[in-house]
């Protein structure tokens, strides 16, 4: 195989979603999976992204990821990038118990096993890391960066967890007048806080070029620019800057309930021509961004770990014109395509530039042979 590519062999999965039983062996180059509306398209494709991120790409909960009727699923996968990786995911309904098995180990931690088989998922849902609220682009930062930096996941469990337990705290203090319990979590917040946005700022500026590259390249005209936006992010000194935020709002945030300064508040600014594309943006301008989002998470995952990610494609271009498909998958091209994995309704929306993709089709969950 070429070692410069992240090549899933095989995918399974048991009683996960609409499939109740699925093998399925991919050749190197990917495939292509033709069928309608609610056959489990997508299905498939949140089943292998799961192995990643050891979740569902669209928020359900595990116990809805399981099929009507049955105890739990169970995923697994191997996939090869110079050595081999299998992975294997089960999970019960009977306790809301999670097991994940790496090589042959029951892993002891998940975080151990975050990011073992590397892809990126493009779809037109992708559009909220644009139109949506300021928690879709956040997500993005902390998925794309926890993905590539362990000291960065580590740093955001850690804060996540202080967090939780100083929300609880502000409310126990409405009652109890008290504020030390809220107080004693603030040095944690500070410190997980501030390496968060110094690891968020920094990514900013090394790919803002990056996506003003792309967007241009696909077809905007005009400067495109990135930018992230923190009360502290340009602060010498961050971790001391959001301990001070943290106790000039304490008395705030106890009227209130929650913790309202630190990088869970952050946003990215994505601007054409120096206006914000979440309110100017037509449907157009704010696809092709998302899509260069996308293209820039693909690029630091292979900067990360010296191999293309696998490709999901769910029926990405549906809302584009010919000539920003072809751009795009140009620019994929250029930057050293992998296994590509594509689904759409029909035969004739595969791209020419990858027609030469082998084809099954599915049908309520189950893929037979296509021509």
């Amino acid at each position: 195989m070429n070692e410069s590519h992240v090549w899933l062999e095989r995918f399974s999965a048991r009683d996960f979603r609409n499939f109740e039983k699925l093998d399925l062996e991919l050749p190197q180059a990917g495939l292509a999976i033709i069928g309608e509306n609610g056959q489990g398209k997508t299905n498939l494709l949140e089943g292998i992204y799961y192995l990643q991120v050891l979740r569902s790409v669209r928020g359900a909960r595990d116990q809805d990821l399981v099929r009507f009727g049955a105890a739990g699923f169970h995923i697994a996968g191997k996939a090869e990038s110079g050595s081999a990786r299998e992975v294997g995911i089960g999970f019960q309904l009977s306790g809301r118990k999670k097991k994940v098995v790496v090589d042959g180990s029951v892993a002891a931690r998940l975080s151990e096993v975050f990011g073992s088989i590397p892809a990126v998922m493009f779809s037109p849902r992708d559009i909220q890391l644009v139109a949506g609220g300021p928690s879709e682009r956040r997500r993005y930062l902390d998925l794309v960066l926890a993905l590539t930096s362990r000291g960065y996941l580590a740093a955001l469990q850690s804060y996540r967890a202080a967090l939780a337990r100083r929300n609880a705290a502000l409310r126990e203090v409405a009652r109890s007048g008290d504020d030390s319990a809220a107080a004693v979590w603030e040095p944690a917040l500070a410190e997980h806080g501030a390496l968060l946005v110094r690891e968020r700022a920094a990514w900013v500026a090394a790919r803002g070029p990056d996506f003003a590259r792309l967007s241009e390249s696909i077809g905007e005209e005009g400067e495109s620019r990135i930018t992230y936006h923190s009360a502290i992010a340009r602060e010498a000194d961050a971790a001391a800057a959001l301990a001070s935020a943290l106790e000039r709002q304490r008395r705030h945030d106890i009227r209130r309930g929650v913790t309202h300064s630190g990088p869970h508040r952050d946003d990215l600014l994505l601007t054409l021509r120096g206006r914000d594309l979440r309110v100017f943006g037509s449907a157009g301008q704010q696809r092709t961004a998302a899509i260069a989002l996308r293209m820039i998470e693909g690029a630091t995952l292979r900067e990360a770990r010296s191999h293309a990610p696998i490709l999901l494609l769910d029926d990405p271009f549906a809302e584009l014109d010919q000539r920003r498909s072809e751009r795009i998958l140009g620019l994929l091209q250029e930057d050293g395509m992998g296994q590509t994995v594509l689904v759409v309704p029909r035969a004739s929306d595969i791209p020419g530039e990858l027609l030469a993709l082998n084809r099954l089709r599915i049908h309520a969950g189950v893929l037979e042979g296509a021509s």
